[in-house]
C-alpha cells in the first residue's frame, strides 16, 4: 500500500466522539477548501458505522456477521469547507427496516451545516438482473499515469506550482485519462463525453463499506470535465471558469473493488443558469455497471 493511500484511510477513518456523533479532519487540496469528494464519503463513513449490526471501529478490518450495503446517496454541498477546522458529522437514524435502512448526516464546521447526506442500505437479495452495456475504452494499462501525463500541461497553469498540488492530490488514486483532459484541449470545443480508469493505489480490505467510500471520494474528481469540454473550458486550474459541486447523487448497483480498474464514463447533457450537470456510468473492467452517479455544479465565466 502506499503511503498517500494509508493516509487516505486515515483520513477516512472517523473519530466517534458521541452516539451518532463523529469527527474528521481534512487533506490538503488542489484548490483552497475542502475537497468535496472528501466530505462525502467521510459522511457515507459516519452514516456506516450507525447501520444494524455495525461496522467495526477501525474501517477496513474484518467483522463478523452481514452488514447491510449502501445502495444510494443523494447529498447537497452548502458552504465551503475550511481545510483547517475538523469536521463534525451528525447522523440521524431514519429509519431501520427490514430491508433498507436510511440515515442522514450533517456535516458542521464553525457551528455551520456545509454538507448534508441522506444514504440508504439495503440487505442483499436477489431479484430481476440487466443493465447498460460498457461503452468501448482502451486498456487501462496502455494509458499514461497522472505523473506522466500532467507534466505535459504545466504550460496551461499560471501557477507553476498547481501541477505538483494536482499529483500530490491525487497520489492515492491511479487516474488515467482515455483523452486529454479539459486543460488539455482549452479553446477546442468537442463532444461532451469524456473517461477515465481508475483504482486506488494498494490493496484494500475486503470491507464492501471501504469500497463504496473510495469510488464516492473519487466520483467528485472529474464529473464536470465534460461540461468544460463542450466549452472549450480548462477548468478550475487554468483560471477560464470559477465552480464548485452544488449536489451529487450515486446509486450502487452490484459489488465491485476500489482497487480493481473501474471504468468512470462521464457525459454532459445540459448547461444553462451558471449551472452544468454531469453524468455517469462507473464499470468493472469485466464489463459489470457498478455505479450511476449524477452531479450539477455552479460552472461561472469569470468576468473581466
Amino acid at each position: 500500500m502506499s503511503a498517500a493511500l494509508d493516509s487516505l484511510l486515515d483520513l477516512l477513518d472517523l473519530e466517534q466522539i458521541e452516539q451518532d456523533i463523529f469527527r474528521g479532519t481534512s487533506r490538503s487540496a488542489i484548490v483552497p477548501r475542502v475537497f468535496g469528494g472528501q466530505v462525502a464519503a467521510q459522511a457515507l463513513v459516519a452514516a456506516g458505522r450507525t447501520v444494524p449490526t455495525g461496522l467495526p471501529r477501525a474501517l477496513g478490518s474484518a467483522r463478523a456477521g452481514e452488514t447491510p450495503s449502501a445502495h444510494s446517496l443523494h447529498s447537497y454541498f452548502l458552504r465551503m469547507g475550511d481545510p483547517g477546522a475538523p469536521i463534525v458529522y451528525r447522523v440521524d437514524r431514519i429509519r431501520d427496516g427490514r430491508s433498507f435502512t436510511t440515515r442522514r448526516v450533517v456535516a458542521v464546521q464553525h457551528g455551520q451545516p456545509i454538507f448534508h447526506l441522506s444514504a440508504s442500505f439495503q440487505t442483499h437479495e436477489e431479484g430481476l438482473e440487466h443493465q447498460a452495456a460498457m461503452p468501448p475504452a482502451p486498456d487501462p494499462e496502455t494509458l499514461p499515469t497522472a505523473a506522466q501525463m500532467l507534466p505535459r500541461y504545466a504550460d496551461r497553469f499560471s501557477d507553476p506550482g498547481i501541477v505538483d498540488r494536482m499529483i500530490e492530490a491525487r497520489a492515492a488514486v491511479d487516474l488515467r485519462y482515455v483523452d486529454a483532459p479539459p486543460f488539455g484541449t482549452v479553446g477546442e470545443p468537442r463532444e461532451p463525453r469524456s473517461q477515465v480508469w481508475f483504482r486506488t493505489n494498494g490493496k484494500l480490505a475486503d470491507d464492501p463499506l471501504l469500497h463504496v467510500c473510495m469510488a464516492t471520494y473519487v466520483s467528485d474528481m472529474t464529473l464536470l470535465d465534460s461540461v468544460l469540454l463542450a466549452h472549450g473550458r480548462g477548468g478550475w486550474t487554468v483560471g477560464d471558469v470559477v465552480g464548485a459541486s452544488l449536489d451529487h447523487a450515486m446509486w450502487f448497483h452490484r459489488p465491485f473493488r476500489a482497487d480493481e480498474w473501474l471504468l468512470y464514463d462521464q457525459e454532459s447533457p445540459s448547461a444553462s443558469g451558471g449551472r452544468g450537470l454531469g453524468q455517469a456510468r462507473i464499470y468493472t473492467q469485466d464489463g459489470r455497471l457498478a455505479i450511476t452517479v449524477i452531479q450539477e455544479g455552479v460552472v461561472r465565466v469569470p468576468r473581466d
